[in-house]
């Protein structure tokens, strides 16, 4: 049976994450230029390399490669009206709302859970892909992945962190697994 190998790269961080803001479509926070293709040699056989099409997610698959192709699949969550926000200054019943029903999107932007469809819809596209894909995308990108391999709950979502420039290893043959790597 072929194998599909996914790595989830998180974007590196930005200007909007350190002042406790929503995300929009800013540049990380590093001489990425000077950085480009920095990991590249990081895995053996040259992977397919797939980033969301956010400037931050482009810039990240720099490091990886000059090949990434853009995947929509791949874009961060639509906060809607929310972008740019400092969480502290938003309405608090409607971010409770939001953080405690998936369903919910007061911002006018996507739910928790219409993100977890459209992840696990390309997810499932990826399982007749065998070979190693590298994707450079967001937290709740990633998050939502996460439930759909351990058919976890959206209520779930908000318990997993995710950190910049953290690699999430999945595996598919047959079913999705979650794989925990070893680098000694």
């Amino acid at each position: 049976m072929l194998v599909t190998r996914l790595t989830l790269i998180c974007h590196a961080v930005t200007p909007l994450q350190k002042q406790g803001r929503f995300p929009d479509d800013e540049s990380v926070v590093m001489d990425w230029q000077g950085a480009a293709l920095s990991l590249a040699g990081r895995y053996k056989k040259q992977p397919r390399l797939l980033c969301g099409p956010e400037a931050r997610a482009r810039q990240t698959a720099g490091l990886f490669g000059d090949n990434a192709e853009i995947e929509m699949a791949l874009r961060d969550a639509d906060f809607g009206s929310w972008k740019s926000q400092d969480i502290s200054q938003l309405d608090s019943e409607a971010l409770t709302a939001w953080s405690t029903d998936s369903t919910s999107a007061p911002h006018g932007g996507e739910s928790v859970e219409q993100l977890c469809m459209r992840v696990g819809q390309w997810l499932k596209s990826l399982e007749s892909q065998p070979g190693h894909v590298v994707a450079v995308t967001h937290p709740f990108v990633i998050r939502a992945a996460m439930l759909n391999v351990m058919q976890l709950p959206a209520s779930m979502f908000y318990r997993i962190d995710v950190e910049p420039l953290s690699a999430t290893e999945l595996r598919f043959n047959g079913v999705w697994r979650l794989r925990l790597e070893t680098h000694a």
